[in-house]
């Protein structure tokens, strides 16, 4: 009898570093999360963003380190590139063009910019993570036919402009479906990518604007850039 219970107990204590490897945390799993952007050159997407009771939509462009762009389809050819150190902003209702020169250190933490693995780094640095659940895919809110593994990133310190973040993240690939900030003022804004192809070889001319040449142009609109 205390053979048979002493070889139970060898077979429980071989099993049990086995099982604690297969063990990820919300930590490891967003860390993985940032290690896959990590290998992205390039990526376009589908995006949409709620604001409250707005929307806009368009289609977005990545190039690592820092190159983003957003064509909106809602508001129609409205534009926003930042090519890593200028940002602009081109609103054709207004037929006004922003310009806005970026420090690294004030560079614009949005929710397109944090899909790449810059905005990933600065959210293992700057938020702790949770499962939302469990580590387990569950059916996104609003597509159930897609399921997703949702994170919470809850700030590490009141200087973060979103108090809560929650990812859903594609579970095959790694990559953003979803994010959702909930802001200082209580309020949220909600980035959805889909159709998202990575690699396609994006070249950084795309992330010249040619601004039409009737639009008022008006610099440092955000803040003025000091020595």
């Amino acid at each position: 009898m205390k053979l048979r219970f002493f070889i139970l107990i060898l077979a429980v204590l071989a099993v049990i570093p086995v099982n604690a490897q297969e063990i990820i945390t919300a930590e490891r799993y967003l860390k993985m999360v940032s290690e896959r952007y990590g290998s992205i050159r390039d990526y376009e997407a589908h995006i949409v963003i709620h604001s409250g009771s707005s929307e806009m939509a368009g289609n977005v462009s990545y190039l690592s380190p820092s190159f983003l762009r957003i064509d909106f389809t809602k508001p129609a050819d409205q534009v926003i590139v930042f090519n890593g150190e200028l940002l602009t902003v081109y609103l054709p209702e207004y037929r006004a063009i922003l310009n806005q020169t970026i420090t690294p250190g004030r560079r614009p933490a949005s929710g397109a910019s944090l899909a790449s693995a810059q905005g990933l780094a600065l959210l293992e640095r700057n938020y702790v993570a949770s499962f939302v659940t469990g580590p387990d895919p569950v059916a996104l809110q609003g597509s159930p036919q897609e399921e997703v593994v949702r994170l919470r990133l809850a700030r590490r310190n009141i200087s973060e402009g979103f108090r809560e973040i929650i990812l859903s993240i594609n579970p095959a690939t790694k990559t953003i479906r979803r994010i959702e900030g909930r802001t200082i003022a209580d309020s949220l804004v909600q980035f959805d990518f889909t159709n998202i192809k990575t690699n396609q070889g994006i070249p950084e001319m795309r992330f010249i604007y040619d601004s039409p040449a009737s639009a008022n142009v008006y610099n440092n609109f955000l803040f003025r850039e000091v020595d």
